[in-house]
């Protein structure tokens, strides 16, 4: 029997030097996970750098948007990281507001299409009682008549305006022709016209580009 203990307690001693190397182990691949770590962000953080570069030294902001400014009647709201955009003013005491978006960067086989892809807006007249009437449109290509008009919704209070379940109003092709011609000529007479649709085109394409500098900045920063 005590033998057979003190062979326990041998076996036993020469078995712990084999367990504490083994525990060794984790530490130098941690360490080497480390280091790939630190390898992979440098490598991010390089070419963050030459892009962010590179697009700050081509960018131009275009003359459409600087005249339209400066010499028009609208006050352009946005902010930085929203991808939304408008522009307003007051005509004969009702707020006209044109609603839309940064343009999604095109895909180079559809680069080769259409130079000049569609902007989705929506012009907004309103009355200090809260009804109005919303035209869903988009831009065209052309130089006369710039805009296609979807639908026409008309609303009686802020509630129904901002419902996801009120009606959206007809399609404005199936309205009758003189109608049609009526509230085309209703939207010229609130400010909306082709020097319009070339800021909200120029403006889309624009945001998009500022946003994605902006963020190559901050992925940069937070690489950093």
């Amino acid at each position: 029997m005590q033998r057979t203990a003190q062979s326990l307690r041998l076996a036993s001693s020469r078995v712990l030097p084999r367990c504490s190397k083994q525990l060794v182990a984790p530490a130098r691949s941690t360490l080497a996970l480390s280091s790939r770590s630190f390898s992979s962000s440098q490598k991010v953080l390089k070419v963050l750098e030459s892009e962010l570069k590179h697009e700050e030294e081509q960018y131009e902001q275009p003359k459409e948007i600087k005249n339209f400014l400066k010499n028009g009647s609208w006050r352009l709201a946005e902010s930085d990281g929203d991808v939304n955009m408008a522009l307003e003013q007051e005509v004969g005491g009702k707020t006209v507001k044109i609603e839309f978006q940064l343009a999604s960067p095109m895909m180079p086989e559809e680069e080769g299409e259409d130079d000049s892809a569609a902007t989705e807006f929506s012009v907004t007249v309103e009355a200090k009682d809260g009804s109005g009437l919303t035209f869903f449109c988009s831009t065209t290509a052309g130089e006369d008549h710039r805009y296609v008009i979807g639908n026409v919704k008309s609303y009686a209070s802020a509630g129904e305006k901002d419902s996801a379940t009120s009606y959206n109003g007809p399609e404005f092709e199936d309205l009758d022709d003189k109608l049609q011609e009526a509230l085309d000529e209703y939207l010229g007479e609130v400010g909306m016209n082709s020097d319009v649709c070339d800021f909200v085109d120029a403006m889309a394409s624009d945001k998009e580009q500022r946003e994605y500098v902006r963020w190559l900045r901050n992925t940069k920063k937070f690489i950093e």
